[in-house]
């Protein structure tokens, strides 16, 4: 039970938490303002503007950086961690989406009389955009700054 208070305790963890939330609350504005709807699946789903799976980890390594020390090992730690979240958020994850469009595509055009494959289709962005990536990351340094006036 000691663990659990010492979770419950861990400020950086609350702190990249918080900013993982935020950037999935502002998911919904960001619908808003691009389909003029409000789309509360956005709170659920993965993708999107801005990332919070960006806006986590660059908490995280700020935080951690704040308070082990930015020449720590911890904090390199955190800081490769991140690097590679962002890096698959950008790219590995898109590209992942992008095959998986077009085996969605290739299925349901099988089962038309028409088997030609519409190559248009293939410009299409899943996963993160850099630019979501990048946004996710200003977020997620920003509330780890701002958090360390609020808690100093």
């Amino acid at each position: 039970m000691e663990n659990i208070g010492e979770i419950m305790d861990n400020h950086v963890l609350w702190v990249a938490l918080l900013a993982c939330f935020m950037a999935q609350f502002l998911k919904i504005f960001v619908e808003l303002f691009q389909h003029r709807q409000i789309n509360l699946q956005a709170l659920f789903t993965s993708g999107g503007m801005p990332s919070s799976h960006s806006a986590f980890v660059a908490a995280l390594a700020v935080g951690v950086g704040q308070t082990k020390g930015w020449g720590s090992p911890e904090f390199a730690l955190a800081l490769v961690f991140a690097i590679i979240v962002m890096y698959d958020a950008a790219g590995v994850r898109q590209a992942a989406g992008l095959q998986a469009r077009i085996l969605n595509q290739i299925m349901d055009e099988f089962f038309q009389e028409d088997h030609y494959l519409n190559q248009d289709r293939l410009k299409e962005l899943l996963g993160h955009t850099p630019i979501q990536v990048i946004a996710g990351f200003c977020l997620g340094v920003a509330v780890s700054w701002i958090a360390s006036f609020v808690y100093s």
